[in-house]
């Protein structure tokens, strides 16, 4: 990911945190879990302990397969939930730096079973958070998501939530050497439950449903989604809510590019979904600053603001700035998903994407006209 502007001074490069330290990262198992555990082991290896916290033994035992004890002496598996506070404290004993990835994700499961979801998403991250003010946790970053920025879901408004209750931690933190931060991005490329292992599989049927021809969303991948969370561990004052700069891509433009000769039928958009996503709304722009290689929403207040701004070297958007996917300035064509498809998610080569190429330039702010689609009834 490549900064549009030089970072400040202030982000000079220091000796690591995570040099020596202790890691615990929740919903470790996951897709995101995975590659930070396998950076960090790579680009750290003096890390003293790295805790994988998770609640399926399943996961952890397949997981210990690639990254096992006898090679790795610092990895230690935990099983837990968020949802156990009591869990949580022994878990985190002696523990540095927290990564919070645990959460239940899935929109249609969320709108069908939402206490569930409010007691891992909201419950669970304030379980996460006293504990750690109460085990002198240093850092802590926690995993938000698009949808969190005026949601239209329950997914989306307990990742707000959530969001909120880890930015309002660093007021009760007192004399404690701690810091809370968060970070929102779009949709992970290749992730469990994503669209494009969804639509990988059903290649072979010969049939791609599309919810909404002119649906966007945001696009990020597992490594640029990692790079951001070890830049907030280093570099986040505390208090906020880190966007990254990436581009977006059209739904019918992800289908075209993983099956071109298949049929696309639209089905319609499901419970909760929207058709274009945010991270930044124009209520949030006057408190939100331009870092160059990412946006963070800052906590209101002109004070915290203005100290923010001067000990960064940065400034505010502009008024009604808003970062929304459909509008956004850089847009994926379907040659450019065709081949982060074939790098991020079929990377072994066993399922490349190798149809011919797609001529259309890269898709710019306006929309293109989309194909002629076939509208089917669901039940």
């Amino acid at each position: 990911m490549k900064s549009s502007q030089p970072l400040s001074p202030a982000f000079a490069p220091s000796p690591s945190l995570l040099d020596n330290a202790r890691i615990l990262i929740t919903g470790g198992t996951g897709s995101f879990g995975k590659e930070f555990v396998k950076t960090v082991l790579a680009r750290y290896p003096s890390i003293k302990r790295l805790v994988i916290f998770s609640r399926d033994e399943l996961k952890q035992f397949e997981m210990a397969q690639q990254f096992n004890g006898a090679e790795h002496k610092c990895i230690r598996y935990f099983i837990g939930d968020v949802r156990d506070e009591a869990r949580l404290r022994r878990a985190l004993e002696g523990i540095d730096i927290v990564v919070h990835a645990a959460a239940l994700k899935q929109v249609p499961a969320a709108e069908y079973n939402p206490f569930e979801c409010i007691k891992t998403n909201v419950l669970g991250a304030q379980n996460l958070i006293e504990a750690c003010l109460d085990n002198g946790v240093q850092r802590v970053v926690a995993l938000s998501t698009d949808k969190a920025a005026a949601p239209s879901n329950l997914y989306g408004a307990t990742t707000l939530c959530s969001d909120k209750l880890f930015v309002a931690a660093n007021n009760l933190k007192g004399s404690r050497d701690v810091r809370f931060s968060v970070v929102r991005y779009g949709n992970v490329m290749g992730s469990r439950g994503s669209v494009i292992p969804f639509f990988l599989e059903k290649r072979k049927t010969g049939v791609l449903p599309i919810t909404d021809p002119t649906m966007t969303r945001f696009n990020i991948s597992l490594q640029e989604g990692v790079e951001m969370v070890l830049w907030s561990i280093e570099h986040a004052l505390g208090g906020e809510i880190l966007v990254p700069k990436i581009p977006s891509y059209r739904l019918i433009d992800v289908a075209q590019a993983i099956g071109p000769d298949c049929e696309h039928p639209v089905v319609g958009v499901r419970p909760g979904e929207k058709i274009h996503e945010e991270m930044i709304t124009s209520s949030d722009s006057h408190n939100t600053v331009d870092l160059g290689q990412y946006y963070a929403i800052l906590p209101s207040g002109a004070a915290t603001i203005r100290t923010y701004c001067e000990t960064r070297g940065v400034k505010l958007v502009e008024p009604g700035f808003c970062y929304n996917s459909g509008t956004n300035d850089r847009f994926l064509s379907v040659d450019d998903l065709r081949e982060l498809i074939s790098t991020h998610v079929a990377g072994d080569g066993a399922t490349r994407i190798d149809l011919g190429r797609d001529s259309r330039p890269p898709l710019d702010s306006g929309l293109r006209a989309v194909p002629e689609l076939r509208t089917v009834a669901v039940a």
